[in-house]
């Protein structure tokens, strides 16, 4: 394995910033950047301090998708093959339900795994430049690390048969359009307008936060009783937390609460 990190690491001011670092390689997924995304992911959802997570690409690009020569590799054949896939999905699940808002910082390509890792965001600010490509189907692959699941939540079942069915790249407009992008930024303002987003998160309640897109993460495979009882019981769980108590005590004395989107 190479001794240089893969994947950058920066918690300041309960931001963490995960940077993917091949730009040699467009910052294509390999195997130790998987290895590495796997500790970062867990870092960051153990660390209390950590209120948002900022995901971005070093290079002028996010991610170019998997590492080819990997693919390539002949000693990955049959159940090794499967069993590297496998290991995508012991990490990844973790950053697709990590109770935090999650934004990534998109410039250049996120083509393939790159595209994924940019869906498994909660929200994504995108440059001009910026280009999205559910890629495996010029290589005769289909959509892995979570695609096929997340694309048709976002986009819905026909547009996210077009972009997989037709393997065709997408620029940021077309993305926002689609609901993929949720901003569209300068190029040479992406990490300040990111962290800038993640810190309006400062306030908040993570606990509430957290539960919430726990449970609007089930929405799609559980029926309304389910997830009523879901509310019910983190609705319960909410109340009586510390932010929650304090909240109420300011709306009695008619004190702002620290919280409020439209103001900050």
């Amino acid at each position: 394995m190479n001794n240089d990190p893969t994947v950058l690491i920066d918690v300041s001011e309960g931001i963490a910033q995960l940077t993917l670092n091949r730009p040699q390689a467009k910052n294509a997924l390999n195997l130790q950047m998987r290895e590495e995304m796997a500790t970062a992911v867990a870092q960051v959802r153990d660390d209390t301090s950590v209120y948002a997570v900022v995901i971005t690409g070093t290079g002028g690009a996010f991610c170019a998708g998997g590492d080819l020569a990997q693919m390539l590799d002949p000693t990955q054949q049959g159940m090794a093959w499967r069993e590297r896939i496998r290991r995508l999905h012991r990490w990844f699940p973790e950053l697709v339900n990590l109770e935090k808002p999650v934004i990534a910082a998109v410039d250049g390509p996120a083509y393939g795994a790159g595209m994924s890792l940019a869906l498994a965001a909660d929200f994504v600010l995108a440059t001009p430049s910026a280009k999205f490509c559910a890629v495996f189907g010029r290589i005769g692959f289909v959509p892995d690390m979570g695609a096929m699941q997340l694309l048709p939540r976002i986009v819905g079942l026909q547009r996210a048969k077009d972009l997989v069915f037709t393997a065709r790249s997408i620029g940021a407009e077309e993305a926002q359009s689609l609901g993929i992008v949720t901003r569209i930024v300068p190029a040479d303002a992406l990490l300040t307008e990111a962290r800038a987003f993640a810190a309006r998160f400062a306030q908040a309640s993570t606990d509430a936060i957290g539960m919430a897109k726990s449970i609007m993460n089930q929405a799609f495979h559980l029926d309304a009783h389910a997830m009523a009882e879901f509310e019910a019981y983190a609705q319960t769980m909410a109340r009586h937390t510390e932010y929650h108590q304090q909240a109420v005590q300011r709306a009695k004395n008619k004190q702002p609460q620290p919280f409020d989107w439209d103001k900050s």
